[in-house]
């Protein structure tokens, strides 16, 4: 919302982007005239106990000035005797007031989203969860905010190691701006020598690793994620492999579209797959299903988890061990 734009009675701020949300309830604090918002704002956070008469009451108060502003957090959670007073409030709001709604997630059939939804275009602010693929562009945007550039590389290393929230990439990169000023740049190695790896780690790189043919990040991955995991990870692996082998007949004519729709996946899940299998030679893949095979067995047997991965992983790549 603009700073010039007039305010609507009521906002629903919906989703777990922790940064977008902060930055929305900035903006709407800073319409309030300074020095008069311990008059004039009312922050709350809903519980079982929220009295829905003392709610409405605060929504009803005259500020001192041109607007009241009353925030509501974890409105997902309000009783429904409360939902419901704030409903038949919507319908004769203050003029003077608005109300900003603060959820995680709220259906967008139940009675107090659509009462909300009703008061205007802009009174849902949708901040959901940024998807993965999303995420590294993202990383940039806060990057440049911060007056820093950050290469792709870096911005992936960053979120590997301290997840999707967004407040915490921005502070991670806010100190990262401070200490490579000079550079200009935030690169991979610097992620790697500054920033504490904090977020779980997933499969999903060691399998692109792997896909790839790049043995040396395949092993990196197998072992943040721990011998511990061999079994899941051979699991997803063999189920990989075959994706791939369903995705090489089709390289050629690069249909990703029809890919998706064979494997019960969304585009954007197999948008590697067609490159990844072209880098495979006819048969190697079958041959790369059978060592998968192998490696269940020798795991079931008692084996050394971390070498027979390893192993795995140098055959599959092309690498002698």
């Amino acid at each position: 919302m603009a700073k010039t734009q007039e305010l609507l009675r009521g906002y629903l701020i919906v989703g777990t982007d922790e940064l977008k949300r902060k930055a929305t309830l900035k903006r709407l604090k800073s319409r309030l005239d300074p020095g008069l918002e311990a008059f004039n704002l009312d922050e709350r956070v809903a519980s079982a106990d929220t009295d829905p008469n003392e709610l409405v009451t605060s929504l009803y108060t005259a500020p001192i000035g041109p607007l009241r502003l009353v925030i509501v957090h974890g409105a997902d959670k309000l009783p429904k005797e409360v939902s419901e007073a704030l409903i038949a409030y919507f319908s004769k709001p203050n003029p003077s007031c608005t109300l900003a709604l603060v959820a995680d997630k709220l259906a967008k059939n139940t009675r107090l989203y659509k009462a909300v939804a009703a008061l205007g275009k802009t009174a849902i602010i949708d901040w959901s969860p940024l998807d993965s693929r999303d995420l590294p562009s993202h990383v940039m945007k806060i990057a440049q905010a911060h007056g820093i550039s950050i290469d792709a590389a870096a911005s992936q290393e960053l979120i590997a190691r301290v997840g999707d929230t967004t407040t915490m990439l921005d502070t991670q990169i806010a100190v990262l701006a401070q200490i490579c000023r000079d550079a200009g740049v935030i690169r991979k190695s610097d992620i790697e020598e500054h920033v504490a790896r904090t977020a779980e780690v997933k499969p999903w790189p060691f399998l692109d690793a792997v896909s790839a043919r790049n043995a040396r990040e395949a092993v990196v991955q197998f072992r943040l994620l721990g011998e511990g995991q061999a079994i899941r990870l051979l699991s997803l692996l063999t189920a990989r492999i075959r994706e791939l082998i369903c995705a090489q007949p089709l390289s050629s004519r690069g249909n990703a579209p029809s890919l998706a729709k064979e494997l019960g996946k969304q585009d954007w899940q197999v948008r590697n797959h067609l490159r990844w299998a072209r880098a495979f030679e006819a048969g190697e893949l079958e041959r790369a299903l059978h060592r998968c095979a192998d490696a269940d067995a020798a795991l079931k047997r008692g084996a050394n988890a971390s070498q027979t991965m390893i192993d795995l992983i140098f055959s599959i790549c092309g690498v002698s061990s």
